[in-house]
């Protein structure tokens, strides 16, 4: 369990999100707003 929650950490983790984008071939400008939203509205709640 303790694996499957450190996965998640990391796959869920909005820099990681962000490295991902930049990956696919995003600008870096768009990589940093989608991944900055995605932390606002999702990841945030996720924690809290």
């Amino acid at each position: 369990m303790n694996t499957l929650r450190r996965r998640l950490q990391h796959v869920l983790n909005p820099l990681h999100l962000y490295c991902r984008l930049k990956e696919a071939g995003l600008a870096e400008p768009l990589a940093r707003r989608l991944s900055r939203a995605y932390e606002r509205a999702v990841y945030r709640r996720l924690l809290a």
